[in-house]
């Protein structure tokens, strides 16, 4: 975070002169992290307050995409466009989970309070207070409590 963060700002340093040398040292540095944690952050994203990236390793995130607040990103997780050539990254709202080996692609748009299930394919929108599992990602209302969960997951009913 600390070499995305300084590439964002030495992005809007002034005069071109200083920008263009903090540039190269944003590249070196920028290198230099994705070769030692495998994470592949640019610094052209948009990413939010409390941004955590909480196993890192196999970490890309496209230079289009934005991410909201308190989001949580795992190891293995790709953020980015859906074909080589076409525009469009994933806008991801805030308090969003995302479980590792998710795959979220293409220009979609993910809720607040959703959360991604490990090795999910999302390409379609998830709306807010929902949860994606499965390739490709089916989306369900997010549950409360466990049993809930139970009951969505397992088919349990009440009582």
């Amino acid at each position: 975070m600390a070499v995305y963060r300084f590439g964002r700002w030495g992005s809007r340093v002034q005069p071109a002169i200083v920008r263009g040398f903090l540039s190269v040292v944003y590249n070196g540095l920028k290198v230099l992290s994705q070769v030692l944690t495998g994470i592949d952050l640019p610094r052209e994203a948009s990413v939010g307050r409390r941004f955590k990236i909480e196993h890192f390793g196999g970490v890309v995130i496209s230079p289009d995409a934005v991410l909201g607040d308190d989001v949580i990103v795992r190891h293995g997780v790709i953020i980015d466009l859906r074909r080589t050539g076409e525009r469009g990254a994933p806008v991801i709202g805030s308090r969003v989970d995302i479980g590792p080996g998710a795959k979220i692609l293409g220009p979609i748009a993910i809720g607040d309070d959703v959360m991604i299930g490990a090795n999910a394919v999302v390409i379609r929108d998830v709306p807010s207070n929902s949860i994606a599992v499965g390739i490709p990602a089916r989306v369900r209302p997010r549950a409360q409590s466990f049993e809930e969960v139970a009951a969505v997951s397992y088919g349990y009913g009440h009582g």
